[in-house]
C-alpha cells in the first residue's frame, strides 16, 4: 500500500502485527557482510547503548519483520565450519535437520549431544532508522535493515500487548503511534544481554512529509522467503558432508525434531508424531542470539 494508505489503515495494524506473530508456526544467498544490516557497536566491555526506531512493512508487503532459520557449528575432525541459512525457513527440507532427526533418534546421549550442538538459531529482521548511535554516528538518521533475536523480539510483544494495566499498548512499527527503543547491550558472563533495552513513549517519527521520503527507503524483507536466495538442498549437503568429513550418510526426510535456540512467545513449537522422539527445548547459551551474524562472520574466516 501507499505511504496515505499506511497513515489511513494505521488503527488496525496492531492487531494484525499480533495475529501473525501468533500464527508463525516457528517455523538469503547474501552476504554475511552487507553494508544494508546495522549491527550496534560496543566499548572494550561489551557495553552499548543505541537508539533505534522500528519501521512498517515496506510497499507491497504485509509483515514489518520476517525470521529465518540458521546453522553453525565446526565440523569434529576437518576443523571447517558449516555456517548456512537452513532450508526449513521456507518450508522445504534441509540436511542438518534430517541428520539432527537420525542423531537424536538414536537413543545415544551422544548423538543427542551432537543434535544440540548442531541445532537452528533463530533471527528476526526488520527495518529501522537509527536514531543515536555514539559508535558510528554517521549512521543516525538513516534506514537499515536490522537482524535481531527473541530476546528483543519478546520485547516487541510485549509492547503489543503488555501484562500490566497501567501500560497501555504500542505498535512499535508505527510511523505515528510507535516509539523510540533504547537497545541496552550488557556483558553478562561473556554474553551480550538485552534485558534492559526498552521502549520510550510513543510519538511520531518525523513529519509527514519526512515519514513519506523514510518509507521510500525501506528495504524489501521477501528475500528471506524466496529460495532463489537459498543454497539447494545439494548443495547444502555436500557443503555438509564437507565439513563433517563424511560420505555417503544415508539421511531420511520422513521427519524433523525441532531443535531450536529458542522459540518466540507466544507461539508454539511445533509437535512431532507422537510415534517418534522428540527433543526437549534446549537452553541458550547466551540470553540473546542477536549477534550470531557477526559471530559467524568471524568463524567463516577460519573456513
Amino acid at each position: 500500500m501507499g505511504f496515505a494508505d499506511l497513515k489511513r489503515n494505521r488503527s488496525a495494524s496492531m492487531a494484525k502485527l499480533l495475529t501473525t506473530a501468533q500464527s508463525v508456526g516457528g517455523d538469503a544467498k547474501k552476504s554475511y557482510n552487507d553494508d544494508r544490516i546495522w549491527k550496534p557497536t560496543v566499548d572494550k566491555a561489551n557495553n552499548g547503548y543505541a537508539v533505534i526506531r522500528f519501521l512498517p512493512a515496506p510497499e507491497g508487503e504485509n509483515d514489518p519483520w520476517i525470521q529465518y532459520w540458521d546453522h553453525g557449528f565446526k565440523g569434529p575432525v576437518t576443523g571447517r565450519w558449516y555456517i548456512e541459512r537452513s532450508l526449513t525457513s521456507i518450508g522445504q527440507d534441509d540436511p542438518v535437520s534430517e541428520m539432527n532427526t537420525k542423531l537424536w533418534n538414536s537413543g545415544n546421549d551422544d548423538d543427542k549431544s551432537i543434535a544440540r550442538n548442531r541445532k537452528r538459531r533463530l533471527h528476526y529482521v526488520s527495518n529501522i532508522q537509527v536514531i543515536k548511535d555514539d559508535g558510528n554516528p554517521a549512521n543516525e538518521g538513516k534506514v537499515f535493515l536490522y537482524v535481531f533475536g527473541k530476546k528483543i523480539f519478546d520485547k516487541i510483544i510485549d509492547s503489543m500487548q503488555p501484562q500490566f494495566a497501567d501500560e497501555d499498548p504500542i505498535n512499535p512499527f508505527d510511523f505515528w503511534d510507535g516509539a523510540d527503543f533504547k537497545l541496552k547491550i550488557r556483558d553478562v558472563e561473556g554474553y551480550r544481554n538485552y534485558d534492559k533495552s526498552e521502549f520510550g513513549k510513543p510519538g511520531a517519527l518525523a513529519s509527514d512529509e519526512e515519514l513519506e521520503g523514510i518509507y521510500g527507503k525501506l528495504h524489501s524483507l521477501e528475500e528471506y522467503n524466496s529460495p532463489s536466495n537459498y543454497k539447494t538442498y545439494a548443495e547444502l549437503k555436500t557443503k555438509l558432508m564437507a565439513v563433517l568429513g563424511e560420505d555417503g550418510v544415508a539421511m531420511s526426510t520422513a521427519e524433523h525434531v525441532t531443535l531450536d535456540v529458542s522459540t518466540p512467545a507466544p507461539m508454539r513449537a511445533s509437535q512431532a508424531e507422537s510415534n517418534h522422539n522428540v527433543a526437549p527445548e534446549p537452553k541458550a547459551a547466551a540470553d540473546d542470539e542477536d549477534d550470531t551474524l557477526s559471530y559467524f562472520n568471524r568463524l567463516a574466516a577460519e573456513d
